[in-house]
């Protein structure tokens, strides 16, 4: 394998995160590894809804961490749930400073939804279902124009190189054209910020590079992996046939959109005092029955926004005329759909993982923020506290900037073998049918089988072993938590085991000595 050495920090992924680190990290050198064209297929870009931060004055940072708690369902750390509610002004203050043109009131005030288990208005958003687009646009122009940052576009990190139990660089891979045989990188210090997991499911509002493949080479590589269990499913993914599915911001909820089945019947009522605003996991649990039920659920916004929807929601509105639906005339069909992973590679409040030399931050990592349910809108927060919290560990331990860093020059390297199409298929599909938004000791024992199988058909696929390892580890996770907790549900254990749980930590020797333990 060919080898290049470097000084840089190499920040693997693309995101909001991604992005907020490296510019942070400024002046130091910087190697910023994308799988695709920068700002394009990061799940930050495509989140609409906003950042959750308390800029309203009758609202509080103590009054967001106690809703982060709250829709957490028992598993949240209190302490970082302060820390980061502490921030979240400031960092709006900085992204408006770097160009992100968010949505103002005519006195200069920034315009705020209400989202599900939110007490307050609190979400600051731009046009309405425009944030992540036009936060990474800004981001993106500040992230071309650093000097001290160099992106490798079309390159997909592989594995994690370790040398006496600290992480010292990435394997890497060309996948402009398929996938080449890797080389290895070595760096000054490794931060992923590779995405989540939800791609490793059937349906799914994920980007399609964002399966897991980053939580999968840490756990590889033997990180403690946090919460695996815990996928969330956004229950308004517009249910058009799309992979992905295009999502309907909760932000329309928030306006007042209800949500009613084919018959007409507003069927959230009953299921939770807050109705449509009730905490995520239990709306798609509503949608998904109503689904299974031959129900047809819909997301009716025509009495709340009208024609409204076409101006202050333009992402919605061209994913509906993409499809063909006319939200004006007839309800957004919908269903539940893998959204945002809460679990991934255990930090600590640096941002550092169990692995000397390497940190995490964003969806791909566990921080203890997010519990068993994310609270709306936290995600973009929590990329953005970490971001900057990582760059700023790494810039202590790594000491003064002392030389100047050339630039990296990927060599020629041959073609490798991608992950065969139809196994990718199988894992979303068997991920789905048994990790999915109901779950059963069985249907997980199957999931695991499958998984081993899949991994065996294809042994020579680095990147399929990245994906089978971090959905080995939420199988294995959701086999081990015998209860229901926020949005891991058990029909077999439909009860939660006390108001407050455990937080889960695995590594992936852990996770598949269970999943042979429980399947033979």
């Amino acid at each position: 394998m060919k080898r290049i050495d470097t000084g840089r920090v190499i920040i693997v992924g693309a995101g909001l995160a991604a992005h907020y680190a490296a510019l942070t990290l400024a002046p130091r050198p910087v190697l910023m590894i994308s799988p695709e064209p920068l700002g394009k297929g990061a799940s930050s870009a495509w989140a609409q809804g906003g950042v959750a931060a308390a800029m309203d004055p009758a609202d509080s940072a103590a009054a967001h961490a106690r809703d982060t708690v709250q829709a957490g369902a028992g598993t949240v750390d209190a302490q970082v749930a302060q820390a980061v509610t502490n921030e979240a002004r400031a960092h709006i203050l900085d992204l408006t400073e770097l160009g992100t043109p968010f949505d103002r009131t005519p006195e200069g005030e920034y315009v705020m939804s209400r989202e599900a288990a939110h007490s307050f208005a609190r979400v600051v958003r731009v046009r309405g279902d425009q944030a992540g687009a036009e936060i990474m646009r800004a981001l993106t122009a500040q992230v071309r124009e650093a000097e001290h940052i160099q992106v490798l576009e079309g390159v997909m990190a592989t594995s994690l190189e370790t040398l006496n139990g600290a992480v010292c660089g990435v394997t890497v891979a060309n996948c402009t054209n398929g996938l080449s045989a890797p080389c290895l990188i070595r760096g000054a210090a490794v931060l992923l910020a590779g995405g989540g997991s939800g791609g490793l499911y059937a349906l799914t509002t994920n980007p399609p590079p964002v399966r897991g493949q980053v939580i999968g080479m840490a756990a590889r590589a033997g990180a403690v992996i946090a919460d695996a269990e815990f996928v969330q499913f956004h229950p308004t993914a517009i249910n058009c046939g799309l992979d992905p599915a295009p999502l309907a911001t909760e932000a329309l909820r928030g306006e007042g959109a209800i949500l009613i089945n084919r018959h007409g019947v507003r069927f959230m009522q009953d299921a939770h005092p807050d109705a449509e605003l009730a905490p995520r996991d239990i709306v798609a649990r509503a949608v998904f029955a109503q689904t299974q039920a031959g129900l047809a659920p819909a997301l009716d916004t025509r009495r709340a926004l009208g024609t409204r929807l076409l101006r202050d929601f333009p992402a919605v509105a061209a994913a509906c005329q993409k499809a063909g639906l006319n939200p004006l005339v007839s309800p957004i069909p919908v269903a539940a759909a893998a959204h945002y992973h809460m679990g991934g590679v255990a930090t600590d409040a640096a941002g550092r993982a169990s692995l000397e030399g390497l940190w995490a931050c964003g969806e791909v990592a566990s921080t203890g923020l997010h519990g068993a349910n994310r609270l709306a809108s936290n995600g973009l927060l929590e990329a953005l506290v970490y971001g900057r919290r990582c760059a700023k560990d790494i810039d202590a331990a790594l000491g003064p900037v002392t030389e100047h860093q050339a630039a990296v020059c990927l060599p020629d390297m041959p073609a490798d073998a991608l992950p065969r199409a139809d196994l990718v298929a199988q894992l979303r599909h068997t991920m789905t049918n048994g990790a999915g938004v109901i779950r059963t000791a069985q249907g997980l024992q199957n999931t695991l089988g499958d998984i081993g199988q899949i991994e065996a058909t294809q042994p020579d696929s680095v990147a399929l072993a990245n994906m089978t390892a971090t959905a080995t580890l939420i199988t294995a996770a959701a086999l081990n938590r015998r209860e229901s907790r926020g949005a891991h549900f058990r029909s077999d254990h439909p009860e939660s085991n006390g108001a407050t749980g455990t937080r889960s930590f695995l590594t992936l020797t852990d996770a598949r000595a269970h999943a042979r333990l429980e399947t033979t």
